[in-house]
């Protein structure tokens, strides 16, 4: 974590902020920036709006799954598992009428 508070030392020196966010496996999270503006109505409806917005892109699910080592066979099951989970998901929004 020293060598991650340094990169971000060196950046905030050169009047950069950095662009990604740390995880315990050092590589960074990819995505697009999300951003929230605050207006009149206040901060807690923008930090729970900021919250659905993390949800529906799947940034707390990868930070929780990168937070510790896995092994390819799990991986392997995992992504499998997924996969199986998606090809569900897009027969039930198909009409019924296909036989």
């Amino acid at each position: 974590m020293a060598q991650f508070d340094d990169d971000i030392a060196d950046h905030q020196s050169k009047g950069r902020e950095p662009a990604t966010l740390p995880v315990n496996d050092h590589r960074p999270v990819l995505g697009r920036p999300l951003e929230v503006k605050v207006d009149e109505r206040g901060v807690e409806r923008a930090i729970r709006k900021l919250r659905r917005l993390m949800a529906s892109e799947g940034v707390l699910r990868e930070i929780k799954r990168r937070r510790h080592y896995e092994k390819p066979s799990v991986k392997t099951k995992r992504k499998l598992r997924e996969a199986e989970r998606r090809r569900k998901r897009r027969q039930r929004k198909r009409p019924s009428g296909r036989e």
